[in-house]
């Protein structure tokens, strides 16, 4: 919304030029964290399947970096078959709309199942939300996978799945 702001207030002859520049420097944490050098501290080797959010990937078109800064920490990005379809969530659309959004999040979930990745990881909290709902895979925002794998602590929906040695190998918990 806020990279909109140059366009929404083109007319207002207050803020116009103000908005342009907040808009022209509004970005996405992935279009942020791209202009860093983050050098991964740890082997991550997890199998992710990245979801794509519609906001980000329809609305800002920001498809690839997310992935490639996954990659560049170590993970394996897997692409989720029909991935550019939604989850269900869509803002209020998983509330004004369940059973549609229920059947958009089961096909989601089944072609996530495809990939039989460790971990799913999303930028949305409404889609870490919605995908919750129909599976048992662990969801984590996909700036926590990257915090972890440059030095930050391993996210909490993985402390049931993984365990961190002072190798910094991941293991499975039996």
């Amino acid at each position: 919304m806020v990279k909109d702001y140059g366009f929404m207030l083109r007319n207002d002859q207050l803020y116009a030029k103000r908005a342009e520049r907040v808009a022209a420097l509004t970005k996405d944490i992935s279009e942020y964290l791209m202009m860093l050098e983050l050098r991964p501290v740890r082997e991550t080797n997890l199998l992710v399947a990245y979801h794509g959010p519609c906001s980000l990937q329809h609305g800002q078109k920001i498809n690839r970096e997310p992935k490639q800064l996954l990659a560049r920490a170590g993970f394996v990005v897997g692409d989720i078959p029909e991935g550019h379809l939604c989850c269900g969530s869509a803002g209020t659309y998983n509330m004004l709309q369940p059973a549609l959004a229920r059947r958009l999040a089961e096909r989601k979930a089944e072609n996530i199942a495809k990939l039989a990745p460790k971990v799913i990881a999303t930028g949305n909290l409404g889609c870490m939300t919605q995908l919750a709902t129909v599976t048992d895979i662990p969801i984590v925002h996909t700036v926590e996978l990257i915090d972890w794998a440059t030095g930050g602590p391993l996210p909490d929906a993985l402390r049931t799945t993984v365990v961190e040695e002072r190798t910094g190998l991941l293991a499975p918990v039996t």
